[in-house]
């Protein structure tokens, strides 16, 4: 590549880039220093199941992405193309069949994970080697 063609933040890069790092640190520290705490696993996973819809899906989808993906698909986008959109194509029909399918039979079960599930509904053994796949791979 030549050095010519590299692209390099501007000073509105910069300035965008400290907004949305302070904005986070600001709502991350206000909800740490403020008021009650959860308590138990089912108030800090679940928020005691008491919030409504919009919240839990913003939560859902901050979760969902990595920190890596969200730094780098903007400059893979910027420097290579919007060919990466078709990947998001995929993700959009592949979060249908967990979000209809899944997530109704958990959250019946009052559960809030699929280790659960092996835990509670299947051998131990078998919440072992799931716990043990995740760690390695």
């Amino acid at each position: 590549m030549d050095p010519s063609d590299q692209k390099h933040f501007t000073v509105v890069d910069y300035v965008v880039f400290a907004l949305l790092l302070a904005a986070s640190a600001g709502i991350g520290l206000y909800y740490a220093l403020s008021g009650g705490r959860q308590r138990t696993t089912q108030e800090f996973l679940m928020a005691d199941r008491s919030m409504r819809c919009l919240p839990i899906s913003l939560s859902l989808i901050a979760s969902f992405q990595s920190a890596v993906a969200i730094i780098g698909v903007p400059a893979e986008i910027y420097t290579h193309g919007t060919q990466y959109w078709f990947i998001g194509c995929a993700y959009f029909l592949g979060l249908l069949i967990p979000a209809h399918v899944f997530i109704p039979v958990l959250y019946r079960l009052q559960l809030s994970s699929a280790y659960q599930v092996c835990k509670n509904f299947y051998s131990c053994h078998l919440y072992v080697l799931s716990k043990t796949h995740a760690c390695c791979f």
